[in-house]
This record gives C-alpha cells, structure tokens and sequence, in this order.
C-alpha cells in the first residue's frame, strides 16, 4: 500500500483522517465478479481465457523509445499529399495567404482533435473498434467504418507506391527515357511520335510508357503487366514492414521517416542555385489578400487539415495504444501537428523553386520559338524591320526584349495581331500553371529534373523519397485494420498481416489495367472524403458529449500529470463540431454541384478532356460512399435494439490486484463530500448503488435507467479484467 495514502496515514498517527470511497476502493483485494457470488450474469468463469485477457493486456506490444513512435507518427500523417497536394492549393488560393485559414484551422479542428485520438488510443490501449466499442457501444460503428475507409485507402495508396517504384527504377539510365519523344519509322524515315509530338516528353511517358492508359474509364484494355508486377511489389514492401507488427514496422520509420526530409533539404539546396528558382518561391508567397474572404479557400484548408492529419482513420488510434499510460500526448499531438505543417511549407519551396526553373526554361522556349516566327515574318515582308527597336539582337533576345516587341507589334497590327499566332510568353503564365497530385510528380517534377546536371542522381532521390513516404502512410494505414482486428478477433497477427496483403493485391488489379489511372481518381475522391467526415464528426461527439467532456478532462488530467488547456475542453464540445458538421455540409453542397467526372487522356488528341462516369461507374461510386458508412447505422440498430450484446448490460464489478478503474471523475470537487465517511456508522451512505439486478438482454435494468455518471454501462465501476481494464 502506497506509504502516502490516507490508510496508512492513519496507520502511524494518532490524527483523525477521512477516507472517501475512492480512498478505500483503491485498496480493495481483488475480487472476481465470475469467481464470486457477485456473478448473476449466468456464465461461467473460465479460467484459461480469464489469464490469456489478463496477459494480453499486460503484455501488449509498445514502442522501443519515444522517438520510435514520434517518427511513425510523423511517417503517417506526412505523406504525400503534403508534397503534391499542399503547394498546389497554396498557389491556387492566394499564395501566401492560404497559410493563414490553414494555420487558423489546423488550431482549432486538426490539434484538438488529433490530441483526442492519440489521448483515447492511448488511455484504453485498443485500436479502433475497442476504443469506440468502450466509450459508447451503440456508435461501435466507428470503428469498422474507419477501418473499411482504411481499406478503401490503402488499395489505391500502394498503386502509387507501385507508379513510384516503376519511375525509381528507369531513372537509372542516362538520358532519362522521358527526356526525348520517341521515333518511330515510317518506311526508311524516322519520325517523332506523333502523340509526344503534340503534348510533351514526359506527358508521353506517364501516358503511354508507364499507364498505357485508354481513352475511357469504359475501355478496360487488360491488365498492364508492369504496373501489376510493381503492385505486387509495393504490397511485398508492406507486408514486410507490417509482418511483425510495431516491432518490424517500428524500425522501418527511422529511414521511411527520415529520408524524406533529407531528400527534401537536398532539393532545396539544389533548387535554390537553380536559375528562376526565386522568381517561382516569389510567386509563391505572394499573398492575394482577397482570396482569405472566400468560402472555398477555408473549405479546401479544412479538408487538407483534416486529411494531412489522418484523421478517423484509426492509424492514430493504433499507434498510439503501444504507448505507455503516462505518455504526453499533448506534446506529441502539439509536436507532430506542426512538424505535419512545417513539411508542407518545406515541400512547398522545394516545389515551387523547381518550377521556378521550369517556368524560366519554358519561357525562354517560348521566346525562341516566337523570335523565328517573326523572323519569318520579317523576311517575308509580312511585318516591317521599322517595328523591331534598334538594341533588339535576335541573336541574345531576352525575355524582356521580347515583350516590348510584341506589344509594339500587337499595337500597329492591331486588327490581323490574331493571325500572327504570336504568344505573350509571360514568365507569369507559366507560374500560374497549377498541377497538383500525379501531375505534379510525374509531368511537371519530372520535366524539371531532365534539365538537372546529373538528373539521373536527382531522379532516383526524388522517386525513392516518394516510395518512403508512400510506405510510411501505408504503414499507418494498414495499422489502422490490423491492430482493431487482431484486438478484437484475437488473430494472428503474422497470418492476418499476410491475408491482408494478398487480397489487397488481387482487389487492386482493378487500378492496374489500362483504365486504372480512373479508378484511382474515383476511390480518391469519393472513398474517403465524406464517410470519414462523419466518421469524425461522431467521434468527437462520443466523446465530448456521451461520454462526457469533464469526465475525459479529469482522466486526462490522471493519465498526463496535469489538466489540459480550458481551449480544449471548449473546441471538443462546441467549436470543432460546429466545423466538422459546416464542412460535410459544404463536402455535400459540393458533391452535388460538381457533377462526378473525370480527366481521360484521348490518345488521338494527345490531351485531356474531362467525361462523365457512365451508369454503372456511378453505381460503384455511391456504393464505395454507403459501403464506407454502413457500419455506424448497423451497429447502432444492432446494439439499440439488443440485437447483439454489447456488454452494456454485464454488472461488471472485477477487480485486479492493485488496480481499479474509478468512474467517478466527472464529479465535481464539492460533489466528492457526499461520499465522505463519517465516524458515525449511521450515517454512512453504502459505496454500493441499491437495486442493479441483472435483468437479462432484452430487459431495460433499472442501471440503465439510473442517472449514475457512467452512461456507457450503467454501473459504478469498471474494473481491469476486461480488455478496457488498461484504462
């Protein structure tokens, strides 16, 4: 017994000392409510499952070292959004001042929220089924819609992986083979493929080389085997990195996490003594201060938070049930909420210091082949040498120089100006070319790197920096259905792991055929987005409002050492739901407004034209939305009407030896002195509530209809044998 606990004080001094219930319970021997005549429930104690709970729960797996988990954190949330998604909507929504509703938003729905599922992951040590089975049991969904969204995730998650480790491998050769168009022979003449001709090298090369892609989400093509053998290989990777769970996959985060960030140090070092990398980073944080007003800008940034965190998808939750009970998760979720941010903006000027580059290079493309037109035009007559300003020299025409011809022969030329087919070749044309996503990665990076001294290097640098921080993602996300199932099931983890895989593998050669690249972008957008809004949305809910946001405070406070900022404590019951539900309305609003399409690549035009999902497309779009979803009606029926058990009618009063959950947190301190013993016998209230028979399944007991301050389970006490007994 503790030597600073008011039995024993009482023990060594003659002082008066007053225990309450919570004093006294602390101290009880274990009792087994199945080994005792407190079991009324009907079942038999069991002894072998009995010890194998009680060992699993002591025995659960956990981190090697603070920094083991920190850095798989980090791997999850830092993916690959944070380097094609994020530049992207910064450049499109004002420039620098898009960081301003990120950051705003990123501090009142992305940490609070963040820090809420790393606190319930760790206080109840189960992954996400068993934390949202235990906080409220009728909303159990949760847990199996995150891990279907997971699933969902993960099978086209890995197919990039796949695409990166197609690009990682023929970047080792000299020149790059998306430098140059093809030829191809037309009888004894060698000409340039006419589909690269029209659109680009690399364009051609993500196309046609690495996609073969088809014209329509309709035209299958069959399966493209070298995308299917990268797949296979991007499934191996994970399936090894996940076989032993945190134990191997633990070790893969100290270079999956950690490369990134030096490949991306690297770039910008390289990138900054490119030339026009200023003029691209300028443009880029050039703020467009009446961007801030628009609706959408803060709809974008909510929705970037949401996912950049991973967010509902329970890889948050799972990784942080390895965590030790007495873990500052505060600073963890403060910590790897900023770095998440830090990366993006670091991503960002890497990114836009390469286009920089590119931008100059394709305006000087431009200059060049505009100055020959009207060259010939000038030889023909059909523009006057008066025209052209004397200190122009065709032979070093700058940028500049050539802007101020073409606005003196825009101005004289005015009425044919059009027929000339001059362009302005604006270096700020070229900086306003957005790209986001596979666009990004594999047309515009790609191209820039072609004109790299040693691009080969900085090739290979890039694609294996994308493999990295595809697995890192990939890890978290599977953790996000492996460690609910095999805590809930009770499988092996090492044969799960594997059947997992290779299912994955065979559902996913949906995206490796010739049509894939549509799939892909179909499970992107409507997979995810809405379903694990609502995901969140209840989560938050379940906790702050079922299971009580005074009553999380104060096991917070036991579990940290210290009660966590009043901010939290107003965002988790008013503010983040009133934004979570503001942008699932606006995700709706929008759904609805945008009708569902994609970008084809026509091969015959050499260029994308945007189509319609056809019928049936449709019906696997809306199928993949309910499917995600359908778990948190179901359970809900399901356990409402007592169609399964969910343990909430179980008079659960075990105790384990030196340990005892006491469910009294949410009291206030005036309210504890009801439950002060006096020396009066009379007059001391029983630690036991009267009345809580056990009224069987279909039965409303009075537990349930009591106003006790646990409305999970309607008992007083929750007690350690059970798999919430890690509380």
């Amino acid at each position: 017994m503790p030597k600073n606990s008011k039995v024993t004080q009482r023990e060594h001094s003659s002082e008066h000392v007053t225990e309450s219930v919570a004093d006294l319970l602390a101290h009880e021997e274990p009792v087994d409510y199945k080994r005792s005549v407190l079991n009324m429930t009907g079942d038999t104690w069991d002894k072998q499952k009995d010890g194998e709970e009680d060992l699993d729960a002591e025995n659960r797996p956990a981190w090697n070292s603070k920094l083991q988990y920190i850095l798989a954190q980090i791997g999850y949330s830092v993916g690959l959004g944070n380097v094609w998604r994020f530049p992207y909507l910064c450049q499109k929504n004002g420039g620098g001042a898009y960081l301003v509703p990120y950051l705003v938003l990123l501090v009142i729905i992305g940490l609070p929220l963040f820090f809420l599922e790393l606190a319930v992951g760790q206080r109840i040590r189960r992954g996400s089924i068993g934390v949202w089975n235990y906080i409220c049991p009728r909303l159990g969904g949760i847990g199996y819609a995150s891990c279907l969204v997971c699933f969902f995730v993960g099978l086209y998650y890995n197919v990039i992986i796949g695409w990166s480790i197609f690009y990682f491998f023929k970047s080792f050769q000299y020149p790059l083979p998306w430098s140059e168009c093809p030829l191809v022979k037309n009888g004894s003449v060698a000409v340039v493929e006419t589909e690269c001709e029209k659109s680009s090298a690399t364009t051609y090369f993500w196309y046609r080389e690495t996609l073969d892609i088809s014209n329509s989400i309709s035209e299958s093509g069959g399966l493209n085997w070298k995308m299917t053998v990268c797949l296979l290989v991007a499934w191996s990777l994970v399936g090894l990195a996940m076989i032993k769970g945190i134990q191997s996959s633990g070790k893969v985060m100290y270079f999956s996490s950690l490369f990134p960030y030096v490949v991306l140090v690297c770039f910008l070092v390289r990138g900054l003594l490119l030339r026009g990398a200023v003029d691209g980073i300028m443009h880029m944080f050039t703020p467009k201060l009446d961007k801030m007003l628009d609706p959408q800008v803060w709809r974008e940034a909510a929705t970037q938070v949401f996912f950049a965190l991973g967010l509902g998808f329970g890889g948050v939750i799972a990784f942080s049930s390895y965590n030790k009970q007495d873990n500052n998760c505060h600073f963890d979720a403060t910590l790897v909420s900023f770095i998440n941010f830090f990366t993006s903006v670091l991503a960002t000027l890497v990114v836009f210091a390469v286009l920089g580059f590119k931008a100059n290079i394709m305006n000087e493309k431009c200059v060049v082949e505009n100055a020959e037109k009207i060259l010939g035009y000038l030889n023909t007559n059909v523009l006057s040498h008066d025209l052209i300003p004397p200190h122009v020299n065709f032979s070093h025409l700058t940028a500049k120089d050539y802007n101020e011809m073409y606005r003196v022969i825009m101005t004289v030329k005015e009425g044919h100006f059009k027929e000339l087919g001059l362009d302005p070749c604006l270096l700020e044309d070229e900086l306003n070319k957005s790209v986001q996503g596979t666009g990004l990665a594999f047309i515009a990076f790609t191209e820039a790197m072609t004109h790299f001294p040693a691009s080969p290097f900085w090739s290979v640098m890039f694609f294996l920096m994308l493999i990295n921080l595809g697995l890192g993602s990939m890890i978290g996300t599977m953790s996000g259905i492996t460690t609910p199932i095999i805590d809930t099931f009770k499988v092996r983890k090492e044969v799960f792991t594997v059947c997992s895989c290779i299912f994955a593998f065979l559902v996913g050669l949906i995206f490796v055929q010739r049509s894939g690249n549509y799939f892909v972008t179909m499970f992107d957008d409507y997979s995810a987005t809405l379903p694990l809004t609502v995901v969140v949305i209840l989560e938050n809910i379940a906790v702050a409002w079922i299971y009580g946001t005074n009553k999380f405070m104060q096991e917070l406070t036991e579990m940290l050492g210290f009660r966590p900022y009043q901010f939290y404590y107003y965002t988790w019951k008013y503010v983040s739901p009133i934004c979570m539900a503001v942008l699932m309305t606006a995700s709706i609003i929008q759904l609805g407004v945008s009708p569902p399409g994609y970008s084809a690549w026509i091969r015959e035009e050499a260029a994308e034209k945007f189509l319609f999902y056809p019928s049936w497309a449709m019906a696997i779009l809306i199928s993949l939305i309910i499917l995600a979803s359908l778990p948190l009606p179901l359970v809900f029926i399901l356990r409402q009407f007592h169609l399964v058990s969910d343990g909430s009618n179980a008079l659960s009063v075990t105790y384990k030896k030196g340990r005892m959950m006491k469910d009294i947190s949410n009291l206030e301190d005036n309210d504890e002195t009801r439950f002060i013993l006096s020396k009066v016998p009379s007059e001391t209230p029983s630690p036991m509530p009267t009345h809580r028979s056990y009224l069987g399944p279909g039965s409303n007991s009075p537990m349930e209809m009591s106003s006790a301050p646990n409305g999970r389970y309607g008992s007083g006490y929750l007690l350690a044998s059970t798999p919430e007994s890690e509380l």
